[in-house]
């Protein structure tokens, strides 16, 4: 696999708003207790995190990583004026390689090593499925995945009945809809094309969000002519599967992948077929992609990603700390939900502890899950994450019995019977050398079909 490694400076500039297992590196941040302040304490859980630190999407994840530690830092420095105490002892972050058999070994090594409860992540569709089907339903562990858009997720069937399976952005199942409305020129005037292919990463992002794309398109009277995957290891050439979704000579090929074999096969599109037209969606929304291709060539094009109503002031609050904290300049697709992710398991292990939990090791994933739709959903007062005094506000209320409904930075977290919840569907733009939302759909504005 050739991983692509992104200049450190390069993750500043989105508008868009060492213990190993095979490669996979641990990331752990601590907070001691004082030992004699440990009989007032509450029982403090550790949060585990899957991220891609390495392999085709290494770009995101760090700003994935800093928006759960930042979620992190505002639980317990509200715990210990509610509690007495922090609520989270570490935050382990493992890294996923983007691959699902890197996945796998890391959350399982986590789980088994650090015993976490509960797991935010991932990004990608394909390792989120196989850490969910091979370690944390086996093991009873929580997971709530912050860019897992693959409609396979709501029904999955490992999670039938397990009920363990999360996420905290909106099913593919809505953005293939959008891009639908987008190519067929329902959106934006002036753009608007008749027949297109798709080349698509073969899991279940890739696999869910091209049918889903290619029913709607066809719904509204397009011609989807070839639908090609491509292997996720990195490939060194995509000329075979250019071939095939270029045959019939369509208006427009839309690829669904990631930001390391976006690269080649778009270069290659350019290059070798002198195929200039495309439209992109959420795993290719990357200054790597635009660096790589080269901007001349990526001017213009227009992409969908699932996305958050920047304008809310939990989203504010959270952008503006979190690059405070950080010293990021701005912000990709996937951040605030992951900061969602983890406020939400904070807020669910602050209601188990409320209900009187003495002890972190008899605090179990199906615990934090029972409470998950009680912290998050109606009824209840709707209160906005993003700050710390607000996290102290709904603290008090879980601690003195009083129901509340987070909403996050990345918009409501109201998980129906799936685990799902709903949020906007952006359109996004590259623009020279940067990376731009340029309208946000609505989420009670995108037709079911």
């Amino acid at each position: 696999m050739s991983d692509q490694k992104p200049n450190p400076e390069s993750r500043r500039k989105f508008i868009l708003h060492a213990g190993a297992v095979s490669g996979a590196m641990v990331f752990t941040s601590t907070f001691p207790l004082h030992k004699a302040m440990a009989a007032a304490t509450p029982p403090a859980i550790n949060l585990g995190q899957i991220a891609t630190m390495t392999g085709s999407a290494a770009e995101f994840g760090p700003y994935y990583r800093d928006a759960v530690e930042l979620a992190v830092n505002q639980l317990n420095a509200a715990a210990k004026q509610v509690f007495g105490g922090p609520i989270i002892a570490k935050h382990i972050t493992v890294d996923t390689a983007t691959l699902p058999t890197v996945g796998v070994q890391a959350a399982r090594q986590m789980v088994d090593t650090s015993h976490v409860p509960a797991i935010v992540g991932g990004w990608s569709s394909g390792v989120t499925v196989a850490v969910a089907t091979s370690v944390s339903i086996p093991a009873g562990i929580l997971q709530i995945a912050n860019g897992a858009t693959s409609p396979l997720i709501t029904v999955l069937p490992a999670d039938a009945k397990a009920d363990l399976l999360f996420r905290t952005t909106a099913s593919d199942a809505l953005q293939g809809i959008v891009a639908a409305q987008l190519m067929n020129g329902e959106i934006l005037k002036g753009y608007k094309y008749k027949t297109a292919s798709t080349i698509y990463i073969n899991n279940p992002y890739g696999q869910g969000l091209s049918n889903a794309f290619a029913a709607a398109f066809e719904h509204r009277g397009g011609k989807v002519l070839a639908q090609v995957p491509h292997p996720e290891q990195v490939q060194a050439t995509y000329n075979a599967q250019l071939t095939q979704a270029l045959k019939g000579k369509p208006d427009i090929l839309m690829a669904v992948s990631y930001p390391a074999h976006t690269i080649v096969f778009i270069k290659e599109s350019r290059d070798i077929f002198n195929f200039t037209s495309w439209q992109f969606t959420d795993g290719n929304a990357s200054l790597d992609v635009l660096q790589g291709v080269g901007a001349k060539s990526l001017d213009g094009k227009y992409g969908t990603a699932p996305g958050e109503d920047t304008t809310t002031t939990a989203y504010k609050d959270f952008a503006k700390q979190l690059m405070a904290d950080f010293k990021y300049t701005s912000i990709p697709p996937f951040t605030a939900s992951a900061y969602d992710a983890g406020m939400v398991i904070g807020l669910a292990a602050a209601k188990v502890i409320a209900n009187g939990a003495t002890d972190p090791a008899k605090i179990t994933g199906t615990m934090l899950r029972d409470q998950l739709r009680v912290v998050s959903n109606p009824p209840g007062e709707e209160i906005q994450g993003g700050s710390e005094q607000r996290i102290v506000e709904m603290l008090k209320m879980i601690k003195a019995g009083k129901k509340i409904n987070y909403t996050g930075a990345s918009g409501p977290c109201d998980f129906d019977k799936n685990g799902d919840v709903i949020t906007p569907i952006n359109i996004w733009k590259f623009t020279g050398d940067k990376i731009g939302t340029v309208q946000m759909q609505p989420a009670k504005s995108i037709p079911s079909a």
